[in-house]
């Protein structure tokens, strides 16, 4: 069976974003597990934040969250690699790679440690935005093309 080369892309993709992801966190938990939280500018700070939840740590004190998250993103990640095989718009090939490597160095991180480590903190004055890292940008990148798609391109057709 021949891999169509978009899939292969794909696949290329998510991997590079899940080994950054995993590479920035462990070089800056260690980095800041020996000089604390670092102020980068007055709204951005690197801190070390576990979230045993999903985004913003919601559910995080739910019984078993660890199991229950981990097979709901091994089942997400299945379905887009369907998608991704399927789909030879390059615009989603590069959409489906950023997300399936956001969501697959998430999950190696709540497989390996119980929670998925960030570490990129923006605030305003006591106001904080929850951290995040590079893996939950990239899924956020990911969602946006698609939306941008639907919306300004599927319309039209």
């Amino acid at each position: 069976m021949k891999i169509p080369k978009p899939f292969f892309y794909g696949i290329i993709i998510a991997c590079l974003v899940a080994f950054f992801d995993l590479l920035t966190k462990r070089l800056v938990f260690a980095f800041l597990a020996e000089h604390g939280e670092i102020v980068v500018f007055n709204f951005f700070s690197l801190v070390r934040v576990w979230n045993r939840g999903v985004s913003f740590g919601m559910f995080s004190h739910l019984e078993n969250s660890q199991i229950i998250f981990s097979l709901i993103q091994g089942l997400i990640i299945f379905i887009l690699f369907f998608w991704l095989y399927y789909n030879k718009k390059l615009h989603f090939v590069y959409a489906l790679g950023l997300i399936i490597g956001g969501a697959f160095g998430n999950l190696i991180d709540r497989i390996q440690n119980g929670a998925v480590a960030d570490f990129l903190d923006f605030h305003i004055g006591i106001y904080h935005w929850p951290a995040f890292n590079l893996a939950d940008s990239c899924v956020f990148i990911g969602v946006m093309i698609l939306l941008f798609d639907d919306i300004f391109f599927r319309k039209k057709q």
